[in-house]
């Protein structure tokens, strides 16, 4: 063997010795460079998703705050219009009274008076039935129920102790729940 040759082995050995160095340096750092990049793919990523679920939560939040206003106004509207059927179907009522009325200035038939007005009492009588109103049977001698009765005044009476004497005024329920008391004189 010859001394350049060993040179040139030697050379070559160097060589390749140090561009497997700078290889082993370089792929850490490209290995580097590529976990960065990962890393702000990842980050960018997890942003946008971020970004993302934000939206959705406002869009969630904006529609329900306009259910919960729509819902306020709509129960608004019903609570301002819930007695415009029952209102409506008085009007004629009314109406008849105002007939009966301008009938009487004119008429001395005090039979038709009285049957006219008894046709409006039923008239609306009905009419109150249709929706739901009932009057309350109260009768003198019946006891004296606190859950459909309102005493006004007590008299001594031994033979009414305890129970309804006279009856004052009607009482009504709507749907069997007491919209006005039966008002009563009671015995004691």
């Amino acid at each position: 063997m010859n001394t350049s040759n060993v040179e040139e082995t030697t050379a070559n050995q160097a060589e390749t010795e140090e561009s497997q160095a700078q290889a082993a340096e370089e792929q850490p750092q490209a290995e580097a460079a590529t976990e960065e990049q990962a890393e702000e793919e990842g980050t960018a990523e997890r942003q946008e998703e971020q970004t993302d679920w934000q939206d959705r939560y406002l869009r969630l939040y904006a529609e329900f705050d306009n259910f919960r206003k729509r819902t306020m106004r709509e129960r608004g509207d019903l609570i301002r219009n819930a007695s415009k059927d029952v209102l409506e179907s008085l009007l004629p009522v009314l109406d008849d009274f105002e007939r009966a009325q301008t009938a009487a200035v004119d008429s001395e038939d005090v039979n038709g008076l009285k049957e006219g007005q008894q046709l409006i009492h039923n008239k609306l009588k009905q009419i109150l039935k249709a929706q739901g109103v009932e009057q309350l049977e109260v009768k003198p001698g019946d006891a004296f129920d606190v859950d459909i009765h309102e005493a006004i005044t007590r008299i001594p009476s031994p033979e009414f102790s305890g129970k309804v004497v006279d009856v004052v005024e009607a009482g009504y329920k709507l749907n069997d729940t007491v919209i006005r008391y039966a008002k009563v004189v009671v015995g004691e």
